[in-house]
């Protein structure tokens, strides 16, 4: 992939894209989501990308704005100037690179939101999420979450895939997009609290927040075999939703003491394994405090901040617990197992979508999102 250098910012107005040229005609100009700065994410021009031998480029039929987003639209994960924003495409190929094979144009696909190469030292550790994660000057955040963090994303008419055989995948016929739309990103996202938590059958399971990655959680953790899941928000329409994905019991945390409510409802053992999707202080040490001896707290949260872990909760570190951490699982095979989950009728996350705008309002968009107004979950934007 491109970067732009300092050198270049300076003499040229240039962003990053993929490198090597296509054949489109390089005038073309395209619409996307740039960010311009803390607080500004507004609705611009720039060229088509361009791809390499290894590169696919898929035209967008629909995308969504993330709650990493809204991290970087508030200045909390730092990103490039100019950079198209958006992780979570389905689209068509337009365009496919010398190398690429398995694939033809005009082929429906989806691409995971991290966007492994498969030959790096982390794909053969069987880490492919955590691709690039490593470098010779210490630890990069985020690992192999590329679109819109390291390269362009899919806020835009046009996507660049770096990769392509190892990240495309077909959808299947008779899907429709915003029924795949969820498996880039919140889907394999919250689906991996469970995974990594190592969930089983019979396992009594509470996760923390339910905007959209812990209600996909939810769902994970019900397919998973949990027999006694408990969720907590403040949002009764969330929690509503959430009861509809296999949820036993809800908690609004405005009524109720949620790790008393969490204990009482399982006659003081704790739970297996305790899910915190939200990222703050509050809900990673709730999680710890309702776990049972042994059990596994499994984190999905963005922490903008440093964690406490406070001696009682975490039994002095005698309690035999564990604490799991995931990024969000990419690459082709966890997308297609991810729509044949979607395709076989296990799950329907098509409710998660509730508000709908083209391209052209993607600001207004980004303002009732970043805002959570309206009962917003998620919102497709379609070019």
């Amino acid at each position: 992939m491109m970067h732009i250098n300092e050198e270049e910012e300076r003499t040229r107005d240039s962003w990053p894209t993929c490198n090597v040229k296509c054949g489109i005609d390089q005038m073309a100009k395209m619409r996307a989501a740039l960010f311009v700065e803390r607080g500004r994410i507004v609705l611009d021009e720039k060229p088509i990308p361009d791809i390499g031998p290894l590169d696919a480029l898929i035209r967008i039929t629909t995308t969504t704005i993330c709650g990493t987003d809204v991290h970087i639209l508030k200045g909390e994960y730092p990103v490039a100037k100019g950079l198209t924003i958006g992780h979570e495409p389905v689209g068509i190929i337009e365009k496919l690179g010398s190398g690429v094979s398995g694939f033809k144009e005009g082929q429906r696909v989806i691409a995971g939101a991290i966007t492994p190469s498969g030959t790096s030292n982390a794909c053969l550790c069987g880490c492919g999420s955590q691709d690039g994660a490593g470098t010779r000057h210490g630890w990069k955040a985020m690992g192999g979450w590329k679109f819109g963090n390291t390269i362009d994303g899919s806020q835009a008419e046009f996507l660049c895939v770096p990769d392509a055989v190892a990240n495309l995948a077909p959808v299947p016929d008779g899907l429709t997009d915003e029924q795949v739309l969820m498996c880039p990103d919140i889907m394999s996202t919250g689906f991996s609290g469970a995974e990594s938590g190592s969930v089983r059958i019979g396992d009594i399971v509470a996760i923390f927040a339910q905007g959209p990655i812990g209600l996909c959680a939810t769902a994970g953790a019900k397919l998973m075999g949990a027999t006694k899941i408990i969720v907590v928000d403040g949002v009764p329409e969330r929690l509503e939703v959430a009861r509809k994905l296999g949820a036993d019991h809800t908690i609004n945390f405005n009524k109720f003491d949620a790790v008393d409510e969490i204990l009482r409802l399982t006659d003081g053992r704790g739970v297996d394994v305790a899910i915190e999707a939200l990222g703050t202080q509050l809900t990673f040490e709730s999680g710890l405090r309702v776990l049972r001896p042994g059990g596994t707290l499994s984190s999905l949260g963005v922490y903008s901040t440093d964690l406490r872990i406070p001696l009682g909760a975490f039994s002095a570190g005698l309690g035999d617990n564990k604490i799991v951490t995931s990024l969000c699982p990419g690459g082709k095979e966890r997308m297609r197992r991810l729509m044949s989950v979607i395709e076989g009728d296990r799950v329907d996350l098509t409710p998660l979508v509730t508000h709908r705008f083209k391209l052209d309002e993607i600001e207004k968009a980004y303002d009732l999102f970043s805002h959570q107004r309206d009962g917003v979950l998620k919102v497709a934007i379609t070019p």
